[in-house]
């Protein structure tokens, strides 16, 4: 194996208190790529701040390869000074480094270098600060959060140029699909303590319920042989005093251990209040318009949203999602065509700006609006302090203000704020932005199990195949299409893998396609496929299903940790070969779909 480009030994970080880091270790070779894991608050990003060099630990050892390049990509980067983003993102590179490579990665994150730092929304600040770090190609590539505030299609081009790059990679995220499409080893942070597993995030959470039943087994087997020991002092058969004297300082330092393990932390508990049951249709839009100016956001969408359905929707950063969004829910009123709301709607909605809470409102005052120290939740008063507790908020940050919360407990708060509220129909902007995967897990169960009406905004992949029934995605020049599953689903439907690459047939064109062909039919005599359609129909499965497993194959071979430092050439070679398979299975998958559906329309 490669000599490490990073080690870090026995890291050892307090800020007063329990510690933060208690031992930690740490270590990346060149072309390696690690997913860092572990619950927020649990140390993660100061972790990467270290090995950034920007924080020193208070004990441990801290070796980087003298030569190596590190690069830090934060969750809020600092553009101050700059007059433009290409500025900025030049400024990134070395003396030895390629310029063009920098706007290589502008024009892929769709900036022209032009914007000025002031005017960036949080997405194109993310884009821009993404190509500052990946330009100069640095040994080490540390990445915090580098999905958020990203659409779909960036965050797939970006998987696939972290797996063509050949720096060590260290990332935190909480976007599952990007992190197991990334990551060939796993390094979970938890309780001050790492852990590392040599395989992808895709095999994390199984080992880690593994070595938590480890844990409380061992804590179990502690327990049973102190109350051994306790008996033995007590009423064993007297042994000379320095034996006893031994017994019984090896009984205190196990009472010691047993006293001072820290347990895994507990999960949030999340219960979304329930009010009185909705009519059965929720939202009803047809032929929906909206215009800004020259651009058309939202033309001519129709849908029924009834009670049960959970709708999400997806599309690159301002496309229009929270436009059309706020049409279906009423707040916002279209330019053409109409909306109409169910009955007894009780409408929660959760906005994507978490800085819309007043910073120095404290926690208790915004869970119950000012109005003393408890709240009602699903018909039951509760004490604010219990319902923080639900949310993993320690009884002491009830007077604390919001200002001093972390992403992710900010993140938290709004979502037992908008859970404490009467609600049959969910609206959710963005939800799972910086939660924890703990958390994420939770609020899946929760809006999947939800009893009413659930429409939300996401980029998260995993999240909507999870949890939706139905998927609005858009098809260019303001046109919206409906499909029935999840995220994956609706690639399959629409035969590829990107959303700007793929289109889409309208359901439009599908039904006046059918209608057509009922009213020849009627005419004349049902034409049939040609005998080399027909011999396409039949052979396309076989070729999809070679192309599939030779997919599998490659992506099996790419799984190899040591892939990359046995052979660099033939890795990126097998990276080539899997591109190219995937776009001919995408082919051969919008072959069969347009044949098949040219037969269902033949056959009426």
């Amino acid at each position: 194996m490669a000599p490490p480009l990073l080690n870090l030994d026995g890291i050892k970080l307090t800020f007063g208190g329990t510690p933060l880091l208690d031992g930690a270790v740490l270590s990346a070779s060149a072309g390696e790529k690690i997913a860092l894991v572990g619950r927020n608050g649990s140390g993660k990003s100061t972790l990467l701040k270290i090995v950034a060099g920007l924080i020193e630990p208070q004990d441990g050892e801290v070796f980087r390869q003298p030569s190596a390049t590190v690069r830090y990509l934060p969750q809020m980067p600092d553009m101050d000074g700059f007059a433009s983003v290409r500025a900025y993102v030049e400024a990134g590179l070395g003396p030895a480094d390629d310029p063009h490579r920098a706007t290589y990665l502008m024009e892929h994150l769709g900036l022209t270098g032009e914007e000025r730092p002031n005017d960036l929304s949080g997405g194109e600040a993310r884009r821009a600060a993404l190509a500052r770090v990946m330009a100069p190609e640095p040994d080490i590539l540390l990445l915090d959060e580098p999905t958020n505030h990203l659409d779909l299609s960036v965050i797939e081009w970006l998987e696939e140029e972290l797996a063509r790059t050949s720096s060590a990679v260290i990332l935190i995220s909480h976007d599952r699909r990007f992190l197991e499409r990334v990551s060939r080893a796993t390094v979970w942070l938890d309780r001050g303590q790492t852990r590392r597993l040599d395989r992808g995030f895709a095999h994390f959470e199984e080992w880690r319920d593994q070595v938590l039943e480890e844990e409380e087994r061992e804590q179990h087997k502690l327990g049973r042989q102190i109350v051994r020991e306790e008996h033995w002092l007590r009423y064993g058969v007297t042994a000379r005093r320095k034996r006893n004297m031994r017994r019984l300082g090896e009984l205190q330092a196990m009472r010691q251990r047993f006293r001072s393990h820290r347990g895994a932390e507990g999960s949030a508990t999340m219960v979304a209040s329930d009010a009185a049951e909705s009519g059965k249709l929720v939202i009803e839009a047809k032929g929906i318009e909206k215009s800004f100016g020259d651009l058309t956001v939202v033309k001519g969408f129709s849908t029924r949203i009834q009670r049960g359905d959970r709708v999400g929707l997806v599309g690159p950063n301002g496309v229009g999602k929270t436009t059309l969004l706020k049409m279906l829910t009423g707040e916002l009123a279209p330019d053409a065509g109409t909306v109409r709301l169910g009955v007894n709607l009780e409408i929660a909605t959760l906005d994507q700006k978490r800085e819309a809470v007043d910073p120095q409102e404290t926690l208790a005052n915004y869970l119950t609006d000012g109005r003393g120290e408890n709240l009602v939740v699903n018909g039951e008063q509760r004490h604010v302090v219990s319902y923080m507790k639900d949310f993993l908020f320690k009884p002491e940050q009830a007077r604390t203000p919001v200002r001093e919360l972390s992403g992710g407990e900010r993140a938290r708060l709004l979502l037992a704020r908008v859970l404490a509220r009467p609600a049959n129909l969910l609206v959710l902007d963005e939800p799972t932005n910086d939660l924890d995967m703990e958390t994420l897990e939770l609020l899946q169960e929760l809006v999947a199990g939800f009893a009413g009406t659930v429409v939300l905004v996401s980029h998260d992949r995993d999240f909507l195949d999870r949890t939706v029934t139905s998927v609005i995605a858009p098809d260019g020049a303001g046109r919206w299409i409906e499909y029935a599953g999840g995220y994956s689903d609706m690639l399959a439907q629409r035969g590829g893998s990107k959303l700007e690459e793929r289109k889409a047939r309208p359901k439009a064109e599908a039904n006046e396609a059918t209608a057509r062909a009922e009213q020849t039919s009627a005419k004349s005599p049902a034409k049939k496929l040609s005998f080399k359609q027909k011999f396409a129909l039949e052979s396309l499965p076989k070729k999809i299903e070679a192309v599939s497993a030779s997919i599998s194959r490659l992506e099996n071979n790419i799984a190899d940790p040591s892939f990359y430092e046995r052979d660099p050439v033939s890795f990126q070679k097998t990276i080539a070969a899997l591109d190219k398979e995937r776009t001919t299975l995408a082919s051969l998958e919008e072959e069969w779909l347009e044949l098949e559906m040219l037969r269902e329309e033949m056959e009426g």
